[in-house]
C-alpha cells in the first residue's frame, strides 16, 4: 500500500503546483444563441435566424450540442485543474451561460453577464471558477456612440489574495470594410482606454487583463503590454490567418504571463480551398456541421508570484 500512497501524494502535489497558475481563456464562440426568440426591455432582438423556425433551423438539440462543444474545448484547455477565468464573446443571454456552467462542471462555475444594446443580441460574458475567484464589483461599460456590445468590467480577488481587474471586449466588426469601419473600433477603444486609465488612477500598480475579439490585428493600449501569442492566428479568412483576438496585461503581471493560441486539430477542419486547417464552425454556410466556432480560443497563463 505504501507505493500507492506515495503516488497519490505526488499527484496531489502536482495538482497543487498547477493550481497556483491562473488559466485565463478568451473565446469568441460564434453565435451561441438560445433557440427562443428574445426581447430586451420590450425591444425584439434580430435573432429569428437562430430559432427553430428560422433559416438555420436552430433546434434545441443543436443548441445543446453547441454548448457541449464549447465545454469540451474549455475542459481540454484546463485539463485536470480546469480553467479559472473565461471571457466569452457572441453569447446571447444568461440562459446560455447557465447552460454552459452546468455542462462544464456542475456547481463549480458562475458567470457575469449584462444585456447590451447590440441589435443581434450577442454579448460578452465572464465565466469563473468559484473556488478561486471572488467577484468584488462588476459593471457593463456602454459605448454610447454605437449600438454595439458593452465592455464588461469585473474586479475580482484570486485565491482570496490578489485583486485583478478584467475587461472583456468584442469591438465592432470590419463589416463594410476595414478602413470604413475603423472609426467604430476607435470609439470603442477610447471608452476602453478611459476605463483602464480609471483603474490606474486608483492604483498605479493594478493587475489588469484586457481580452477579447478586437476585430483588429494592430490595436494598441496605453499602459498595457500586448501579449504576443504562439500560433499562426485566431481567425482565418480567405486563406490568411490573423490575430483578431488579444490579451493585454498591465506591467505588474507581464513578466509572469505567457499567451498562446489553442489550435488543437480536433477543433479544426481541412481547408479544402486554401489548404491547411481552419476553425471548424457550427455551420458551413447554411449547412449544419456540428462544429465549434470561426475563432480559435486564446489562453493566458499567469504564474504565481
Amino acid at each position: 500500500m505504501k507505493p500507492l500512497l506515495i503516488i497519490l501524494g505526488l499527484v496531489g502535489c502536482l495538482v497543487g503546483v498547477q493550481a497556483e497558475e491562473l488559466c485565463v481563456v478568451s473565446y469568441n464562440v460564434e453565435n451561441l444563441f438560445h433557440p427562443k426568440h428574445d426581447t430586451v426591455a420590450g425591444i425584439e432582438k434580430e435573432d429569428l435566424e437562430w430559432t427553430p423556425e428560422g433559416e438555420r433551423r436552430w433546434s434545441y438539440s443543436r443548441y445543446y450540442r453547441k454548448v457541449e462543444n464549447i465545454a469540451r474545448v474549455l475542459t481540454n484547455i484546463g485539463e485536470w485543474p480546469g480553467v479559472d477565468i473565461v471571457g466569452l464573446q457572441e453569447v446571447e443571454n444568461a440562459l446560455c451561460m447557465k447552460r454552459l456552467c452546468t455542462t462544464l462542471r456542475r456547481g463549480e462555475y458562475d458567470f457575469v453577464h449584462y444585456e447590451s444594446p447590440d441589435r443581434r443580441g450577442i454579448d460578452v460574458a465572464l465565466l469563473y471558477k468559484k473556488a478561486r475567484i471572488d467577484t468584488i464589483a462588476t459593471r457593463a461599460i456602454r459605448v454610447s456612440e454605437l449600438m454595439t456590445r458593452d465592455i464588461l468590467y469585473v474586479c475580482a480577488r484570486v485565491d482570496k489574495r490578489d485583486t485583478i481587474h478584467v475587461f472583456v471586449c468584442h469591438l465592432p466588426s470590419q463589416r463594410g470594410g476595414k478602413a470604413e469601419s475603423e472609426w467604430k473600433r476607435q470609439a470603442a477603444k477610447q471608452v476602453l482606454q478611459q476605463a483602464v486609465d480609471s483603474v490606474y488612477g486608483t492604483n498605479p500598480n493594478a493587475k489588469i487583463i484586457v481580452m477579447g475579439d478586437m476585430n483588429s490585428g494592430d490595436l494598441r493600449m496605453r499602459g498595457l503590454e500586448d501579449e504576443r501569442m504562439k500560433g499562426e492566428g485566431t481567425h482565418k479568412y480567405q486563406g490568411r490567418w490573423t490575430f483578431l483576438d488579444h490579451f493585454y496585461v498591465s506591467p505588474s503581471i507581464d513578466s509572469l504571463s505567457q499567451a498562446q493560441v489553442y489550435d488543437a486539430e480536433w477543433i479544426q477542419e481541412t481547408d479544402e480551398k486554401y489548404m491547411g486547417l481552419k476553425p471548424k464552425r457550427t455551420y458551413n454556410g447554411f449547412r449544419y456541421q456540428n462544429g465549434f466556432s470561426d475563432h480559435l480560443p486564446i489562453v493566458l497563463t499567469i504564474k504565481n508570484e
